[in-house]
């Protein structure tokens, strides 16, 4: 959860009676029927009831926002379509939820310079189905895509199962355009492929919201491949996958996808999606190729056989567009069906060398074991980027207490292991604690000089992301007297 904030903030009625003078009356909720809705983001094991809601539906409003909550000195939370898995958009009790979904246009496609101009709350999906006519598409693709807005993409550097070839957001975003915490507009980057000054887009995306509100982005657009093709190779031993993942990349091949899925979660959405998944398989992978049909076919044979060698016990390749979008099918409702067979799941976030693949799995299937939960897991293989599932029920204290533990465990040990404890996910208030296991005071005292550069009175999404000393300090003691600490060498309490 979040740390107290020690600040004092205006009473309730003070800071709607303020917000009601720049916005119409139902762009403004504040009953408690109205707010539910806004109490958590996709990590719906954490909950907050906000002070108020705000739902501008113009540059101005969104402005007039900022500036009245910055003159009352009222926290600040911007919300897209609340898919996030970190609690990134969880509300401030004593603050107002800026609701950015009313921003749904795209306002420029420009084909000859692939490029597009589209307001903050635009669809993932959505750029690709206007940009469709012209051959183009957004390469970023999140298993969210359908839903996920562009502006919650670039609080979090959303990648997708085709980041591998293609990029996260970072690599695939132009400019922003929004207003810092005191309303004053604000641009980071450029339509060119550089800026002048410093590289302040590449500090904006992955912020989470913690150092401005963005209303328009310029993304960069993609020719649609002349074909694609997917491989779905089957394995009997969890480390002959990870083998095989590493195996592909250092055959100098860097495929449109690879991803891995471990048996529990195959049966999982085989179950959910009849995707023709091997149910017998320790693990699959799917490895994409996309390109011209020559370069398709001699990618994929190259492929083929470099799992046959690392002991792909069946391989399939897609034989046309249909199927293709099968094989992938399954992946993409990894979260949705691991929902059909757990009463909640926590979507861990954590990345690792590519040759650790097997280590962190086996390592996983232990903690199951000394936790008493179910974990299925779903990884994008091909950079490193796991995501766990932690299957519990939410309404039982302590099935939550020690679903806390095993993600914090998991993050630990890919820490250990030589990874970082956020993919694509972010912060959020989910691995807080976790992030004094990643950084030093220093380091995260840097980051937080950084948003106070931004930001100066802390309003924007406060509590999220940079644990602060005293949060460290207390979860290094209860680490200690919990006797959890997997790697003594790593905390710097």
């Amino acid at each position: 959860m979040p740390d107290p904030s020690p600040t004092s903030y205006p009473p309730a009625a003070q800071a709607i009676d303020a917000l009601r003078r720049v916005l119409p009356a139902h762009a403004l909720l504040s009953q408690t029927e109205d707010t539910v809705p806004y109490e958590c983001d996709g990590l719906t094991a954490y909950r907050q009831r906000p002070m108020a809601v705000a739902l501008p539906e113009t540059y101005a409003q969104v402005q007039a926002v900022l500036k009245t909550c910055h003159a009352l000195g009222v926290p600040v939370v911007a919300r897209g379509a609340g898919t996030g898995l970190s609690g990134g958009a969880m509300p401030h009790a004593q603050g107002v939820t800026l609701s950015m979904a009313k921003f749904n246009k795209i306002l420029k496609m420009d084909p000859l310079a692939r490029t597009a101009v589209v307001q903050c709350g635009v669809r993932n999906l959505a750029i690709s189905e206007a940009a469709a006519p012209h051959g183009l598409y957004y390469a970023p693709d999140p298993s969210s895509q359908i839903a996920c807005t562009i502006g919650g993409n670039i609080a979090e550097n959303s990648g997708g199962v085709h980041c591998l070839k293609y990029g996260l957001t970072v690599h695939n975003v132009l400019k922003i355009s929004g207003f810092t915490a005191d309303g004053e507009p604000v641009t980071f980057g450029g339509d060119a492929l550089d800026a002048p000054g410093l590289d302040l887009l590449a500090v904006a995306i992955g912020s989470e919201g913690m150092l401005a509100v963005a209303t328009e982005v310029t993304v960069k657009l993609v020719p649609k491949p002349l074909l694609a093709r997917c491989i779905m190779a089957s394995f009997d031993d969890m480390r002959k996958a990870g083998d095989a993942v590493a195996a592909v990349i250092a055959a100098g091949i860097i495929p449109a996808g690879l991803e891995m899925m471990d048996k529990p979660m195959t049966a999982a959405v085989e179950d959910f999606v009849h995707a023709g998944y091997d149910l017998t398989a320790e693990a699959i992978l799917l490895c994409e190729s996309d390109g011209t049909p020559e370069e398709v076919e001699e990618e994929i044979g190259r492929m083929s056989a470099v799992l046959r060698d690392c002991g792909a016990t069946a391989i399939a390749v897609s034989q046309n567009e249909a199927e293709r979008l099968r094989f992938w099918s399954g992946r993409k409702n990894a979260f949705p069906a691991s929902g059909r067979i757990s009463p909640d799941y926590m979507c861990m976030d954590s990345t690792i060398p590519r040759k650790r693949l097997a280590d962190i799995l086996l390592a996983i299937a232990q903690m199951e074991k000394k936790y008493g939960l179910r974990c299925a897991n779903v990884f994008h293989a091909g950079d490193g980027n796991l995501h766990p599932l932690i299957l519990f029920d939410a309404n039982d204290p302590d099935q939550l207490h020690r679903c806390e533990l095993f993600g914090a465990d998991i993050l630990e040990t890919s820490v250990a292991m030589g990874g970082t404890v956020t993919g694509e996910h972010g912060v959020g208030v989910e691995k807080l604690n976790s992030m004094c296991v990643q950084f030093s005071a220093e380091e995260n005292a840097q980051m937080m000089g950084l948003k106070h550069a931004f930001d100066p009175k802390g309003l924007l999404n406060p509590g999220k992301v940079i644990p602060t000393l005293n949060r460290c300090a207390e979860y290094g003691k209860m680490l200690v007297r919990g006797g959890q600490i997997a790697h003594p060498d790593l905390p710097r309490f």
